[in-house]
């Protein structure tokens, strides 16, 4: 009966064993999977930044189409995003950006903008998101003055009628 008694003993503590094991093991898998969902996100947020600056600037380059086309009209700027899809000046078909773009931070099609001081014109776009960037240096020329921004919605794609 005393042997009997030792092997349930030794049985037992190792059943306890091999519980605490597993519950490690799981812990560690978490906190694993904890900072790669981690690294994840970051990675994610800053493939949309880039998208975000890709798409701001097709908008900013079909700004500028629009406003060096179109005869007799130079220097005019479209009214709505629309116009940039199928220019209203010319007959035919002239497209100066193929879709509006969705905004890759808010996910929608939705855009601000920043208009001229009389408010008829589009001068450019930017992303209607609050979130924090976080890219905040070393921009293209283009975009300077997105350095140091607070928010998306301070990444503003405008043309500037002056510039190339």
């Amino acid at each position: 009966m005393v042997g009997a008694a030792r092997s349930t003993l030794r049985v037992g503590q190792q059943r306890g064993f091999t519980y605490i094991a597993i519950l490690l093991a799981i812990a560690l898998h978490g906190a694993v999977m904890a900072a790669a969902g981690s690294v994840w996100h970051i990675a994610q947020k800053r493939e949309r930044e880039r998208e975000l600056l890709f798409v701001g600037e097709q908008f900013r380059s079909a700004i500028r189409a629009y406003a060096q086309s179109g005869p007799g009209t130079q220097g005019q700027l479209p009214r709505t995003l629309d116009d940039l899809l199928l220019d209203p000046r010319l007959p035919g078909t002239r497209r100066h950006l193929r879709k509006i773009f969705v905004d890759p931070i808010t996910w929608k099609a939705e855009w601000g903008l920043v208009k001229t001081p009389d408010g008829n014109a589009i001068l450019g776009v930017y992303s209607l998101s609050e979130d924090t960037p976080l890219k905040k240096a070393n921009f293209a020329p283009a975009d300077r003055a997105f350095e140091g921004a607070a928010s998306y919605s301070d990444w503003k794609f405008v043309y500037k009628p002056n510039e190339r």
